[in-house]
């Protein structure tokens, strides 16, 4: 078998002499398959662009026989950029780009082999969305009940895989449409074909099907592409690792760059195994690690290690640094979420006044979309600039704003704008067409679209259908109105969510985003609890939202952790670090055990954004859907190492200081108690109480707040299987079940 060789540069090298050891062996080990493990901040761009560098100084290579992939844009500029810088001129005609920019160009060439001209159309998400509506319209299916956003997601996971209509396995297919799915998607193929047009998945797909029908041609450009490089390799999906693999078959020259712990997107398609099995594909590569971490301090990678070593399906590295100084990772128990939030502003406020910290250096990490509420109504109060990265502020989001404008539309009929959002949301078949007639009508009476609407459906003798939908819109604005009056704020949103079908609108829909917004929906309802009046939440709202733009160097940073990878700050908060909220309970049901390795690289990746800073939080009590849950600490918390963690209780009651806090079920040492110094408010009492450490035999019958009546059916230490009489069969912790 061809092994991988190196290629010795000269004693003395400015491209190399800058290179530790380990990342000069992943450059000059050029001829063969490489897998270069790289670990979080160990420089695994500047070895790609480096390795690329050597390559054409080396003259081993022209430049037109260099593949390098990556997954963004933006990447592919700055590798390009770099490598420029190192090698100049030499480095023009590189094939260089994401795999979607390289599925073009080659397609492009070979478009008429896979049914398509060569001037072919990639649809943009709109078009495709409209075009797969169309055709569950032909095939009679109702997009209310199945929704055309989930077929489009099953269908891009069929392409994820590599799979064509014909080729989709029986086992692979769902009940989706009443088990027209195969159909759908065979017709979608079809259309897009007649159209000459593709969308993003069909890219790849394509690509697999022109090569593996088309020997010659895979030959061709096995032959072209000498050396093969590829960036982010944990996060290729199955399609991009068949056709990743098919090109390598020729030189054999492939080096994949990534990290098996930083793998966080399945929900995407991307596949760890890929990375895992690199051995397998290539019995002969040769495997370097770059362990040398350039960006947190020893503690913060001691901690990453230590949390990591928990996963069993990764391949193996511990990150060092030469860097002595000592900076513990903070642990800090809070009462609850509020307290959370004041805590981390006061941290940010010392951060930035004692230690002259930029507030773009600073960066708040959260698990699920719904927590950065807490923050950003906390951080507005105390004069803390933010910005949410990579998502929207909690009140411009979509499914925000819809209830904000029901509510404002409540408590003033003459908002035309709150209406106008509204009165087609959800879908009542309300058109164009009877918006402009309600619109000329209102303004030849001179007054506001809703009073329009009511006087219109007063004077229209015949009553249709469309007329009808109006009719019951305007009877249900005006109870909701009445009981505005009487009812809580909180309670009259959550009946307008249910009883306008706003919240069944997101229940239906099985799309990736859905479950988040339901999440935001409900976080809402918390946020509503906090008002005595609709009015006075309204204008808050006005307030909160109305922020000037700042120079981004004066914002705090405020986002996921999925949106965080990939970047770096001086000092990084985690909160939220409890069971169900992180790890995330939906991973746990849907994925099991390896949803529980993915939660864990993803508390990997976002300790290993810290570079000198980092603070991790976690609450005893947590107001999720207007009900007080008592939380455990996440298990990932007593897997950190102690030696280097500082674990402080800021207080687990309503007082502002606790001198002891009852052990948690996964260990959780308290050693000192410290005074919390923000204002403290007397939360509600938590609905769900801890239950006894008695152990609960099979078949004992238990209540679950959340998913109601059932019975044990295994039990694993502190983790009860219970067969739910209505939610099915989930593993929950015990301490959240009560025995009946």
């Amino acid at each position: 078998m061809f092994s991988a060789e190196t290629t010795m540069p000269p004693a003395t090298n400015p491209l190399l002499d800058t290179l530790n050891e380990s990342q000069r062996e992943a450059v000059v080990t050029t001829e063969g398959p490489v897998l270069v493990l790289a670990g979080a901040g160990t420089g695994k761009t500047r070895v790609l662009t480096s390795r690329i560098a050597h390559i054409l100084q080396q003259n081993l290579a022209f430049p037109s026989q260099i593949l390098a992939v990556t997954f963004t844009n933006k990447a592919a500029r700055e590798m390009q950029h770099r490598i420029e810088g190192m090698a100049g001129p030499n480095a023009g005609g590189l094939w260089l780009g994401t795999f979607h920019s390289i599925g073009v160009k080659i397609l492009r060439r070979h478009a008429e082999l896979v049914g398509l001209k060569s001037s072919f159309t990639i649809l943009d998400d709109d078009d495709q969305m409209r075009l797969l509506k169309n055709l569950m319209a032909e095939y009679h299916i109702d997009d209310k009940r199945w929704p055309v956003k989930t077929l489009s997601y099953l269908i891009q996971r069929f392409k994820d895989r590599g799979y064509t209509p014909e080729k989709v396995p029986a086992d692979e297919v769902s009940d989706f449409a009443g088990g027209k799915l195969l159909q759908l998607y065979t017709a979608y193929q079809a259309r897009l074909k007649s159209l000459s047009a593709t969308d993003f998945g069909d890219l790849l797909l394509h690509m697999l099907t022109l090569f593996l029908n088309n020997p010659d041609i895979l030959s061709e450009y096995q032959r072209r592409f000498k050396y093969i490089l590829v960036d982010e390799y944990q996060d290729t999906n199955v399609a991009q690792y068949l056709w990743l693999r098919l090109l390598a078959q020729g030189h054999r020259n492939i080096c994949c760059v990534g990290d098996d712990d930083q793998s966080i997107y399945s929900w995407r398609g991307a596949e760890v195994a890929n990375i895992l099995k690199f051995d397998k594909d290539f019995p002969d590569a040769k495997t370097i690690r770059l362990e040398r971490n350039y960006r947190s301090t020893k503690d913060i990678l001691a901690a990453a290690s230590g949390l990591i070593a928990y996963n069993k399906g990764r391949l193996g590295k511990t990150l060092w640094t030469d860097d002595e100084s000592t900076n513990k990772v903070k642990v800090i128990s809070l009462w609850d979420d509020r307290h959370e939030a004041q805590y981390v502003a006061q941290e940010i406020d010392a951060l930035q006044s004692i230690h002259k910290v930029k507030p773009s250096d600073i960066a708040v990490l959260v698990r699920a979309g719904f927590q950065t509420r807490a923050f950003e109504e906390c951080f507005i109060s105390a004069g803390i600039p933010y910005r949410v990265v990579g998502g929207l502020r909690f009140y411009e989001r979509m499914e925000i704003r819809d209830m904000i404008a029901y509510l404002r539309l409540i408590a003033q009929g003459e908002d035309d704008l709150a209406f106008e959002r509204i009165i087609n949301t959800p879908k009542r078949g309300i058109g164009k067409g009877t918006l402009d007639d309600i619109r000329n009508f209102a303004r030849g009476m001179h007054i506001s679209l809703f009073e329009g609407v009511r006087k219109m459906v007063a004077q229209t003798a015949s009553k249709n259908k469309t007329t009808a939908v109006l009719e019951l819109f305007v009877k249900d604005r005006d109870r909701w109105a009445e009981e505005a009056a009487i009812l809580k704020p909180r309670d009259l949103a959550e009946k307008v969510m249910t009883e306008s079908g706003y919240k069944r609108m997101w229940e239906s829909d099985k799309s990736t985003e859905a479950e988040g917004r339901l999440e935001n929906l409900k976080e809402l309802l918390t946020a509503l609890d906090e008002f005595e009046t609709l009015e006075g939440f309204l204008e808050h709202v006005s307030l909160v939202t109305d922020i000037e733009e700042m120079d981004q160097a004066s914002l705090v940073n405020v986002m996921t952790l999925h949106a965080a990878k990939g970047l770096e700050f001086p000092a990084v908060f985690l909160p939220g670090w409890e069971e169900g909220i992180f790890p995330h309970q939906r991973a746990l049901d849907e994925s099991g055990g390896a949803g529980l390795e993915e939660e864990r690289r993803l508390a990997y990746v976002g300790i290993t954004r810290a570079r000198k800073w980092l603070t991790i939080s976690f609450v005893a009590n947590r107001r999720v859907y207007n009900q007080w849950q008592n939380n455990l600490p996440s298990r990932f918390v007593d897997e950190l190492p102690s030696a280097h963690i500082d674990q402080m209780n800021m207080g687990t009651g309503n007082t502002a200081q606790r001198s002891t806090a009852p052990q948690s079920s996964y260990g959780f040492r308290e050693k000192t108690a410290h005074t919390y110094q923000g204002p403290m408010t007397k939360a509600a009492a938590p609905i769900v109480q801890a239950a006894s450490s008695h152990p609960y035999p099979v078949g004992t019958r238990i209540f679950h707040i959340k998913f109601g009546y059932g019975s044990v059916a295994k039990v694993d230490g502190q983790h009860l299987t219970i067969k739910f009489d209505k939610a099915g069969i989930k593993t929950v912790v015990e301490d959240y079940v009560k025995k009946v």
